[in-house]
């Protein structure tokens, strides 16, 4: 039986984790904005960084926890198909919204993969989402990743609330998936430029292993004395993940032409880190004094079709 206690731990511990993701996401979204922009010219230190150790490793991470959150929505609502389908329609449409302003962001592929395949597969047995999960992913790494391996990543994320493994097997995974991802990232580097057919499989996987050694580390740092300074800083963001992630879109639109015009491209990772000290502190303002981000309460809002309280008691 998992106590209150425990499982108001293991909700933390998602914060943190969806934190973490979300911090990264907004590193690497800075680098591909400014890579974009200046295609044409060579790649400098810090773009092989970013592409062999951030790039791929942490929206895999922010995919699974989706599949993750659904469960929990879901179970939240008492099982009603009918509030989840309002949930993602919402999503759907402040992905369009994103979408108008920055194409190509996952808002939107997110709302429509989750009602074809999350929505169903909540149906399923577990065992049977665990198969399409594993099949999914395994086929999307197989045709090269990028958005397809999301809905196997959702369904992942489904089966494992469903089984709730047990905690004694992070560290055991974390020093399998640490070192794994590392030669695998190597064998990309050392194989890339050879054209073989396997490379196109060996990048995504190399980048879901390496997030699978990140996250579990993650996780092991958190049942250190660095819990609290970790979870004081990424818990608010994993907490307003949605207006965190939309909010990054214009601090780099807005600030595209000074990253371009940085030859090192090191400016994306400062606009990266301060964006991120930003949304700590604003993150954690709002949390005291509301229970829900302000997009998170308008998606709540809508999805419910009220007015749901924010405001925390004084």
């Amino acid at each position: 039986m998992i106590t209150p206690h425990r499982r108001a731990a293991r909700i933390d511990e998602l914060d943190a984790v969806r934190g973490f993701a979300l911090c990264g996401i907004m590193v690497v979204n800075a680098w591909q904005h400014t890579r974009q922009a200046v295609s044409d010219q060579a790649k400098v230190p810090y773009d092989v960084v970013v592409e062999n150790l951030l790039q791929s490793r942490f929206f895999p991470i922010f995919s699974f926890l989706f599949g993750v959150s659904l469960v929990l929505f879901l179970r939240s609502a008492g099982g009603d198909r009918v509030v989840l389908l309002r949930r993602l329609a919402v999503l759907a449409l402040i992905g369009f919204a994103h979408t108008m302003v920055n194409p190509g962001e996952v808002l939107l592929p997110y709302a429509l993969f989750g009602l074809a395949v999350l929505v169903p597969a909540s149906f399923l047995p577990r065992l049977a989402v665990l198969l399409l999960g594993v099949g999914a992913t395994g086929w999307a790494v197989w045709m090269g990743g990028g958005v397809v391996l999301v809905p196997g990543l959702f369904l992942l994320g489904m089966a494992f609330m469903e089984y709730r493994p047990p905690s004694g097997l992070v560290l055991p995974v974390f020093l399998v998936s640490a070192p794994l991802g590392a030669v695998l990232t190597w064998l990309w580097v050392i194989t890339s430029a050879d054209g073989d057919t396997f490379v196109a499989g060996l990048y995504p996987l190399s980048g879901l292993i390496s997030a699978l050694a990140y996250c579990t580390g993650l996780l092991l740092l958190l049942r250190t004395p660095l819990r609290r300074p970790l979870t004081w800083a990424l818990n608010p963001i994993g907490r307003m993940a949605l207006t965190n992630y939309v909010a990054g879109t214009p601090v780099i639109l807005l600030t595209l032409p000074l990253l371009t015009a940085d030859q090192t491209h090191l400016a994306g990772l400062g606009l990266g880190a301060v964006t991120i000290a930003v949304q700590i502190a604003f993150s954690r303002w709002w949390l005291a004094r509301f229970r829900y981000g302000p997009l998170e309460w308008v998606w709540r809002c809508l999805t419910w079709g009220e007015l749901v309280r924010n405001r925390l008691d004084g």
